[in-house]
């Protein structure tokens, strides 16, 4: 069975990346070496990989610090039978937050504002996923397996834009949240809500309304403020182009 043509599994995979705000975390028990299973939160690194915010009280955190190896289980939660979204198993190794500490915590806390709470606990940390691999799953006949050169974006060459990022968020959900609403209403087909910018990266925008995320693809990459700045504009002429049209 051939994948359809319109089957595009890296483009498929990035999307349940950037828009996924729960999955399933699986670690190995150092005890006895078999396999354990928690519902953790996670938000997205620039590059896509996954961030979780964790307390070493829990048996996952135990778990991965004793051996970081670890695989997330990431789905559509479409409704109807679950089975027929699609899903990504990604398996890579967990990294306490070092370097990076405030760039982690600035996205996470983008994604889940309520946790801000928990960030000051001694017992919390933020790890990030260092990912390897990914099998996809969307369907039958679309089964494959991507490296994470495929999924991932490439950071090179965009420090700029990721300077950037922290202001350009701020001001889109400070002064443009008109914008925000029609790319995600006229542009992405959602339903009008409080609709927020939590990220931005050389591929495209993170938007979110309570715990519904969507991704704004880029027609072309981007690697700096400015170039960041232009796209918006030209994005929401193109969504404010569409108000009056009727619906397919």
């Amino acid at each position: 069975m051939q994948p359809t043509p319109d089957f595009a599994p890296q483009k498929l995979a990035k999307s349940l990346l950037r828009r996924s705000r729960q999955g399933a975390l699986a670690t190995l028990i150092p005890s006895s070496g078999d396999p354990y299973c928690s519902l953790v939160n996670l938000a997205s690194h620039p590059d896509g990989s996954p961030i979780l915010l964790i307390s070493r009280l829990a048996i996952h955190t135990k778990n991965i610090l004793a051996d970081n190896r670890v695989s997330l289980m990431l789905d559509e939660r479409a409704a109807g039978d679950a089975l027929e979204g699609a899903r990504i198993m990604l398996s890579g190794r967990a990294e306490q937050a070092d370097t990076e500490k405030n760039l982690l915590q600035r996205r996470y806390l983008n994604a889940h504002p309520s946790a801000e709470a928990f960030v000051s606990f001694q017992d919390f940390s933020f790890f990030r996923i260092r990912v390897t691999g990914t099998h996809l799953v969307a369907g039958f006949g679309r089964i494959v397996d991507l490296r994470p050169e495929q999924f991932l974006t490439d950071l090179t060459g965009a420090e700029d834009l990721l300077a950037a990022e922290e202001g350009a968020v701020a001001h889109m959900n400070a002064d443009h949240r008109d914008a925000l609403g029609l790319y995600a209403t006229k542009l992405l087909g959602a339903a009008e809500g409080d609709w927020r910018c939590t990220g931005c990266d050389p591929e495209g925008l993170d938007m979110q309304d309570g715990q519904t995320a969507l991704r704004l693809a880029f027609p072309e990459r981007v690697t700096t403020g400015a170039a960041l700045r232009k796209m918006l504009v030209r994005l929401a002429g193109e969504a404010r182009g569409k108000i009056g049209e009727k619906p397919d």
